[in-house]
């Protein structure tokens, strides 16, 4: 039996390997690439219709520049898979996105090929100009520099000012437009209506090609032909509406070009080497090529659950979907109910319908439905305006990239006092998106702003009153909830109050104080400290970190052996940090009182339960925390009183 003829991609080591491959050999190497893509993906899930997309893009890219000299910076970041391929990760693509294995997005620490940690849209036009700008500045203009952004990105404001100063600086970089018609959802907007239009022209370079090989012939010489030819160009380029956009903000546009056609790819990069002054080069990608149920539905194909490919390579087997209802299905089902109920309420957010579970409103109720694209700043001062005009804006945007707009928070909505309700998903630790998208500063940004309320379910019964609440509020508010499956305590539920919290059970050895999604955690610490450790522990629901239950806070300081406060955020000016204010003004002593949260420092991708274990924010570290605390402020080492009764109020109950 013949062994199995070796991969060309297990022979390239580094980027430098490409060149001594035929034409012949890079297409085959296409083809492996896409292979390894599919494999990884039908072990986990992992971003995958973006990186089919780029593999010839990557490929040119790396054949016609030397990055290790030269700068490449990949938006986003999330199509980072093809390039890692050829840098010499390849053995280890089966690694990514788990605890210890690859990072899905660009990461310095694993090559020095990735040289920004990109996880947010839009910065990697300006991050490059500063490349650039650096590199001249330190005597090294030999060194070019390259980012590579997608449409669906384009729109976003940072994009635009960095082309305002490319224009004005006229360093030489290349803007490739990855264009594939695609955000993670369908993109949105005039901007890609303007790329629609330049798809369906026809291709302004070689129409500018064949001008030159007939100029000779016209009867105008010197500087007349030359000015001639120019207002020609501009009137030609008017008319297709192509390019004019980035013509006129001082970027030559040369395409649109396909962007799965390796050779031309080359051949226009090669070009670009050569011409002075910034540069975008607009290519034309399928999100998903090279597999066709990807190609047919790129938006359930962006990070699929695991799959398998049928024998015929035509179709795959049902992904894999989880029967658990997570808090983001909770809060969009209660915002279709009150969609239905509220007319002049509407629903906002930025590129994110699908991973924020909005279909349905946008279908039911498409005149309360607005998504603005990757441009999160304008998604808050549109609900500023909103708000102003009476009606009733929620903005429903991922905790990351919420913080793109917090001047918007303050200056367009803060500052105003208008009612705009923020549903911040995706809050605390996410798993294997890792550092780039933990939501883990919101409460700390949040709590800062006058007028603004800050708030939290504890589980999935809290979710459509607190929904309730702030759109009955007359101020701001936000809300935060984990990317996780809800966990429900059964109790008779305490009615939302502004600034109350929810005393679960109370208990005078210690409190657990626990803000969102670490109430069921708190509860699970709490059975077992007093099962296997005979400590009797109480738990608040908290609900909110701003304003504070000043009353609750005075209570369990001024009657409880120990308090621990326990939120999956940072500590610095967090839910824990607005507990020890409170005790601070109220004259109150704290050395019984301590904070879990996280920790000073960025949490690697890894599964969420893994991480939470990491940072101690898990069963175990809850009760260890407690335990040292415990032991801290009793150092005779005295123990519960045995005999002592629970007081077990009435809204008291179990996580299921």
């Amino acid at each position: 039996m013949n062994p199995s003829p070796q991969r060309i991609l297990d022979r390239i080591a580094a980027p430098a390997d490409l060149k001594r491959l035929a034409d012949a050999e890079l297409e085959q190497l296409a083809s492996e690439m896409r292979q390894a893509l599919i494999d990884v993906v039908g072990r986990r899930s992992a971003h995958f219709a973006s990186n089919l997309g780029v593999v010839e893009l990557c490929l040119a890219l790396h054949l016609s520049f030397d990055f290790a000299h030269d700068r490449l910076i990949w938006d986003t970041g999330h199509q980072i898979y093809p390039h890692k391929l050829l840098t010499g990760r390849a053995d280890r693509l089966h690694t990514i996105r788990t605890r210890g294995g690859l990072m899905g997005y660009p990461n310095p620490v694993e090559s020095p090929f990735d040289l920004f940690m990109t996880g947010h849209a839009g910065c990697a036009p300006s991050t490059a100009l500063g490349l650039k700008a650096g590199d001249d500045l330190v005597g090294q203009s030999d060194r070019r520099a390259v980012a590579v952004i997608g449409d669906g990105a384009l729109p976003s404001g940072i994009v635009f000012e960095s082309f305002n100063h490319s224009g004005g600086l006229k360093k030489n970089l290349l803007v490739v437009l990855n264009d594939n018609k695609m955000s993670i959802c369908p993109r949105v907007g005039g901007m890609g209506d303007y790329l629609d239009r330049a798809r369906m022209s026809s291709t302004f370079n070689d129409w500018n090609k064949k001008v030159k090989s007939v100029l000779p012939s016209i009867p105008l010489v010197g500087e007349h032909a030359e000015r001639w030819l120019q207002q020609f160009k501009d009137a030609i380029k008017a008319s297709l509406h192509q390019g004019m956009l980035f013509e006129e903000l001082g970027l030559v546009y040369l395409g649109p070009i396909d962007g799965h056609d390796l050779r031309l790819l080359r051949d226009y990069l090669e070009r670009v080497k050569e011409m002075e002054g910034p540069v975008l080069l607009h290519v034309l990608t399928n999100k998903g090529h090279g597999f066709a149920p990807a190609v047919k539905d790129p938006v359930k194909f962006h990070a699929p659950a695991p799959f398998q490919v049928e024998d015929s390579g035509e179709a795959v087997l049902p992904l894999k979907t989880s029967s658990s209802r997570a808090y983001t299905d909770c809060v969009s089902e209660s915002l279709h109910e009150l969609c239905r109920e509220m007319p002049s309420m509407a629903v906002i957010t930025a590129a994110m319908c699908e991973g924020n579970k909005l279909q349905r409103i946008r279908e039911d109720y498409p005149s309360q439905f607005f998504d603005v694209g990757i441009c999160e700043s304008h998604a808050v001062a549109f609900a500023a305006g909103m708000a102003k005009a009476g009606a009733r804006p929620v903005v429903d945007i991922y905790s990351t990239f919420l913080q793109r707009s917090f001047d918007q928070i303050f200056q367009e909505v803060s500052l105003q006092n208008l009612p705009v309700v923020f549903c911040l998903d995706r809050a605390g630790l996410v798993g294997a998106d890792g550092p780039t998208h933990h939501g883990t500063y919101d409460v700390a940004y949040m709590r800062i702003f006058p007028n603004m309320v800050v708030m939290a379910p504890g589980d999935a019964r809290d979710v459509a009153p607190m929904l309730r609440f702030a759109l009955a509020h007359n101020s701001p508010v936000a809300i935060r909830y984990p990317r996780a499956n809800l966990e429900t305590i059964e109790r008779e539920i305490q009615p939302i109050e502004l600034g109350t919290a929810e005393i679960l059970e109370w208990e005078t050895d210690g409190m657990l104080l626990a803000y969102g999604a670490m109430v069921p955690v708190a509860i699970r610490a709490a059975d077992r400290l007093r099962e296997r450790h005979g400590l009797r522990v109480g738990v608040v629901n908290a609900r909110f970190a701003k304003p504070i239950d000043q009353a609750l806070v005075q209570k369990v300081l001024s009657e409880c052996g120990f308090v621990l406060t326990i939120e999956e955020g940072v500590l610095a000016g967090g839910f824990g940090a607005a507990v020890l204010e409170t005790a601070c003004d109220l004259g109150l002593p704290t050395t019984h009182l301590r904070r879990l949260g996280l920790p000073d420092r960025f949490i690697l991708h890894a599964e969420r339960d893994e991480q939470l274990a990491e940072v101690g924010l898990d069963v175990d570290g809850v009760v260890q925390a407690a335990l040292t605390l415990e032991r801290e402020t009793n150092p005779r080492g005295k123990t519960a009183m045995a005999g002592r009764k629970s007081s077990l109020l009435p809204s008291a109950g179990r996580a299921s």
